[in-house]
């Protein structure tokens, strides 16, 4: 299946349900007496959904996996401010434990697919002969 759009993409699906599940705990009172933070957090959310989507608009996989580990970065920082909201009693330990478990599997199907990207950019595809008849392709890492 091809994607044609960046909806189409598992970790910007996953970025949006991180993203949504972060709002839905700084709207708590603990919360708003820390606008920063809730503000922070936030941001780190966000940017995880969007890098993945600027990503892929982007001209080359070189480009789409920068924005990948910039996006992996952000769920990382939404990850560390959930540990400042818990210490303040902003969040109790059942919510900071499902927001960073969204959190760290959104990170893993970015990182996921950044291995795909880095392998799919690394492999030729070459004829495969079969006396005097072409029968197919194959993939071969390249050498450097």
């Amino acid at each position: 299946m091809k994607l044609t759009r960046f909806e189409d993409l598992e970790c910007w699906q996953q970025g949006r349900e991180l993203t949504r599940m972060v709002y839905s705990a700084t709207r708590g009172e603990a919360f708003k007496k820390d606008l920063r933070l809730a503000g922070q957090i936030q941001a780190s959310a966000t940017s995880t959904m969007a890098n993945c989507a600027e990503g892929f608009i982007r001209r080359s996989d070189k480009e789409f996996i920068q924005f990948l580990f910039i996006a992996m970065s952000s769920a990382a920082e939404v990850q560390s401010h959930l540990y400042v909201a818990l210490d303040q009693g902003y969040i109790d330990p059942e919510s900071f434990q499902q927001i960073y478990d969204q959190a760290d599997k959104t990170a893993k199907i970015i990182s996921g697919l950044i291995r795909y990207l880095r392998t799919k950019s690394t492999k030729q595809i070459y004829p495969v002969k079969c006396g005097a008849h072409f029968i197919g392709a194959r993939q071969t890492k390249q050498t450097k």
